[in-house]
């Protein structure tokens, strides 16, 4: 492994691509403790910590929210508004058709943009309404602070969008996805230490141990479940063509056991979260309370800890759980076309051992899909209902930040991020990261 990150420097254009991706999460991680204009930090963070809800986006944000930072709103605008442009795609042909063209990819890029400020336009409004007792009105002109505030978030969301733009283009991996992995990372230390600190020396270190194989068990498993396949075999009809002979080679389509990949735990999330919203902004609303409190267990209110069992969040466990199986297939059919791939082999004079091309090839293809999928949208959901109830048990509030979500996302980056770099010194002819 030291030796591949060794290699890696040592190519000139791998070299840059490493440092300029550092470079622009460095910028990232500096912006995000920029305060916006008038807001007392003080106050914004004791509100942010007793709303249990804004935990997932704060962690995303790598604390930037609990901050109310230029860069509070973290990607999340960019990451609904291409979820849903990959659902308007689905829905509407004329869009499907504009994906299948270079031209029409750069107008949906640049829909989705306008997209992603609009989000974060509602978004910033929310979260101002939040946390307006952080907010200072400056008295002469009481309605420039809030303005300024909003704006300060937009300008943050923009500048969010570029720099991870150009770390797609110019360095290594996905640059949303490196976004989030560096906020992730960015909360975990702090995170540990205050964990460490609530308790004695004996129990620091059985709570180091426990830590470190829970976390290890957790990772064993995410990337075992990550790197499943299903390989389904291809083999390719012969062509004469002059005196040369084409194809009769044979391949295999992979189909990965958790296509959806973390995605149906973000769609879960962004639902549950959204009656726990609207209950803090209407606390005289009786019956939305009760919703609040059935569909996010102790978490709509962490005081209730103390006085209610740990299996009182078993609505908000239920729900979570089907949602995300629900989601997990939906996804999955979004992105996974069995009559493309199907065309596909179809044209380029390939078929699947013992099933005949057309119809029966796209039915098989779909039946494999829907099988391996299963396990995938359970491991998911186990992960995600499992830490919450561990959270129960223990009450520690590490396991809820750092648990199944977070770390299914830290591995999935870096192993994308090290398929990355094992490409590019595979082309020179350097040993990588994964050797057999």
């Amino acid at each position: 492994m030291f030796n591949a990150i060794v290699n890696a420097f040592k190519v000139p254009d791998l070299r840059k691509k490493i440092l300029f991706t550092l470079a622009i999460v460095v910028l990232y991680r500096i912006g995000a403790h920029i305060p916006a204009p008038g807001v007392n930090v003080a106050l914004i963070a004791e509100t942010a910590a007793q709303n249990a809800a804004l935990g997932l986006l704060n962690l995303f944000t790598g604390g930037a929210l609990e901050r109310m930072s230029v860069f509070a709103l973290g990607v999340m605008p960019y990451i609904t508004a291409s979820i849903i442009m990959q659902l308007l795609k689905a829905a509407i042909p004329s869009l499907e058709q504009m994906n299948k063209e270079e031209a029409g990819r750069r107008k949906i890029t640049q829909i989705t943009r306008y997209m992603t400020m609009g989000i974060a336009l509602i978004e910033a409004i929310g979260m101002l309404w939040i946390f307006r007792s952080g907010v200072v009105n400056i008295e002469a002109v009481p309605w420039l602070t809030p303005v300024m505030v909003v704006g300060t978030l937009l300008v943050g969301t923009a500048l969010i969008m570029w720099m991870s733009e150009l770390v797609t283009q110019r360095g290594i991996g996905n640059g949303m996805s490196m976004m989030i992995f560096s906020s992730i990372v960015a909360k975990f230390i702090p995170t540990l230490i205050d964990a460490f600190a609530r308790n004695d020396l004996m129990g620091n270190l059985v709570l180091i141990a426990v830590t470190i194989v829970a976390l290890l068990t957790v990772i064993f498993v995410v990337i075992y479940i990550e790197e499943g396949q299903r390989r389904i075999p291809v083999q390719y009809a012969k062509r004469v063509v002059g005196r040369r002979v084409f194809g009769g080679s044979g391949t295999y389509i992979p189909l990965k056991v958790n296509g959806a990949n973390v995605i149906p735990m973000i769609f879960a999330s962004a639902i549950l979260t959204i009656p726990a919203q609207l209950a803090q902004m209407m606390p005289r609303v009786d019956w939305l309370q009760e919703v609040a409190a059935f569909t996010s267990g102790p978490m709509f209110n962490p005081e209730m800890m103390a006085v209610l069992p740990w299996y009182a969040g078993w609505g908000n466990w239920l729900i979570t759980f089907i949602l995300i199986v629900f989601f997990a297939y939906f996804y999955t059919a979004l992105v996974f076309n069995p009559i493309e791939i199907s065309d596909n082999l179809r044209k380029q004079g390939g078929f699947i051992p013992g099933i005949r091309p057309g119809h029966n090839t796209t039915k098989y293809i779909e039946q494999v899909m829907n099988r391996i999928t299963l396990p995938g949208a359970l491991f998911l959901g186990t992960i995600a209902v499992g830490t919450s109830i561990l959270f129960s048990v223990t009450g520690n509030g590490m396991i809820m930040q750092f648990g199944g979500t977070s770390i299914l996302i830290m591995c999935g980056v870096a192993l994308e991020t090290m398929r990355q770099i094992e490409s590019q010194l595979k082309m020179r002819n350097y040993d990588g990261f994964f050797k057999k």
